[in-house]
């Protein structure tokens, strides 16, 4: 029996698991990385502190794997999308620190770019709108304000082109298509990227990788990289990590749907083979593209909603009313409601429907009887409430009624917060049986590659859940509050 490895470079730390032939997670090791914020609105990470999470999270689990003598057969990575790093080719160091997907440190050349009249074409070849959440904008800074030098040894990548760098110590700079179509310099109608898109904001081809499929071998681990990892280990599944965690929970077939509460939360419903026209409010990404059992690639409608899991962070880390994330579930289910307190976590700005930069975070309807409760309950409700604005948007431009919602991520194990999705949305909501299915999208796209599975029918009939909650109330009321609640934070740094 052999294993594939995942490695899930997120927001705020690394995972890597170990996935046997069954679909089960056997090892798993997780280590955090530090964050940087160097103004208000700026968010960055030392790639280098990623690098060194991935190598002691997979040398642990290739420890754990050489205990048992189990080989790996490949490898899968995903990753937080949009962050931007830089390094030199010929010295393998990052030329600065990566900026985060959730930094704003671009809005203002976003709104310059908007005026010139470029979003349509912006739309119309990737998908996506004008807002600093995207890599272009990002890597056009670190050429200009940035001080980043545009030599012959550039090379630009996100989070997953760094760690396949490393792990083949140099020899592969690639991506693949999904990560390429975060960019904002990608054409998703032809999959290659936009000689236009790249003028718009004056960025050399030289320095980008390659783009490669998600299921298909990119290379092979390089002997001695990592602690106990044997080198010639292919590489073979690379996918951003809400389209990995689409793929892990099986939503195959066109229209089926799924939410991941993690640092943000992402909507994503799988439209099929064909590239759908730019909706308002909501984005066209590339799903995933296969090479086997035969090559297809599947396309994506998402809503990104920039912050849900940092709230429950911020309420750790900011105000100390919790000394653990773990804390939150019990804490907000103590009481019934949260008597009129509405927080809106736009501490980075707002994402899907309404992609407003200039939105900060907002409490609303405090009074003296207001406490720990209340506000840990409101962060609970404001995930809820946030992606029925997203799942609102999407069923009007699809056309379709999504009739279930499949979620995961970290703050999926509240049941509190299934319950209040589901009263929102009045849809049955399911959580998968394994929490970790960006991480499991990451290995059935290797494990495909290498007829570890042989088909996407192999890999749906191992989803389950292991909860699901079915709309028991309707609380029109309050969401209406949460609306009027939205309007007070957009607009506010102007």
């Amino acid at each position: 029996m052999a294993a594939v490895v995942a490695i899930d470079a997120g927001t705020t730390g690394v995972r890597a698991l170990a996935v046997d032939e069954a679909g089960r997670v056997v090892h798993s090791a997780y280590r955090e990385f530090p964050q940087y914020f160097p103004r208000p609105g700026w968010v960055e990470h030392d790639a280098e502190e990623i690098w060194a999470a991935v190598r002691d999270t997979v040398a642990q689990v290739a420890a754990r794997l050489a205990e048992t003598t189990t080989p790996i057969a490949a490898i899968g990575i995903t990753n937080q999308r949009e962050t931007t790093v830089v390094w030199d080719r010929g010295t393998g160091l990052p030329l600065h620190r990566a900026i985060v997907w959730q930094d704003r440190r671009t809005a203002q050349r976003c709104a310059q770019l908007a005026a010139a009249g470029h979003l349509d074409l912006v739309r119309q070849q990737s998908g996506l709108v004008l807002d600093p959440y995207f890599s272009g904008t990002k890597l056009s800074w670190l050429l200009t304000e940035g001080g980043v030098d545009r030599s012959g040894d550039l090379a630009f990548g996100t989070i997953d082109s760094w760690i396949v760098w490393r792990l083949t110590a140099g020899a592969v700079h690639a991506t693949d298509a999904t990560n390429a179509s975060r960019t904002m310099l990608f054409d998703i109608h032809r999959l290659a990227w936009s000689d236009d898109l790249l003028a718009m904001l004056d960025i050399p081809a030289t320095c980008l990788p390659e783009v490669r499929s998600s299921s298909g071998r990119i290379g092979v681990t390089a002997s001695g990289i990592i602690a106990g990892l044997p080198g010639g280990i292919p590489i073979s599944g690379v996918a951003g990590d809400q389209q990995a965690s689409l793929f892990g929970q099986a939503c195959f077939e066109p229209g089926m749907t799924k939410n991941t509460y993690g640092t943000g939360s992402f909507v994503l419903m799988n439209v099929g083979p064909r590239c759908p026209a730019p909706v308002d409010g909501l984005l066209t990404t590339v799903a995933w593209t296969l090479e086997r059992p035969a090559p297809v690639t599947a396309y994506a409608l998402e809503g990104a909603i920039f912050v849900t899991g940092a709230a429950i962070q911020w309420l750790r880390d900011g105000l100390g009313i919790i000394a653990s994330a773990s804390e939150i579930g019990p804490l907000a289910a103590s009481i019934d409601d949260t008597e009129g307190v509405y927080l809106v976590p736009a501490f980075t700005g707002l994402g899907s429907p309404w992609w407003d930069p200039h939105a900060r975070g907002t409490i609303l309807g405090l009074s003296r009887g207001s406490g720990r409760a209340h506000l840990a309950r409101a962060v609970v409700e404001a995930m809820a409430y946030q992606t029925r604005d997203v799942v609102t948007a999407m069923a009007a431009a699809s056309g379709t009624a999504i009739t279930s919602l499949r979620v995961d991520g970290g703050a999926s194990v509240m049941d509190l917060l299934l319950q209040l999705q589901a009263d929102q949305l009045q849809i049955p909501v399911a959580r998968s049986r394994t929490t970790d299915t960006t991480a499991l999208g990451a290995a059935y796209l290797a494990g495909l590659a290498e007829a570890v599975w042989d088909s996407q029918d192999e890999l749906a009939a191992m989803w389950g859940a292991d909860a699901e909650a079915r709309p028991q109330r309707r609380a029109e009321g309050h969401y209406e509050q949460w609306r009027r609640a939205v309007e007070r934070a957009q607009g506010w740094e102007r």
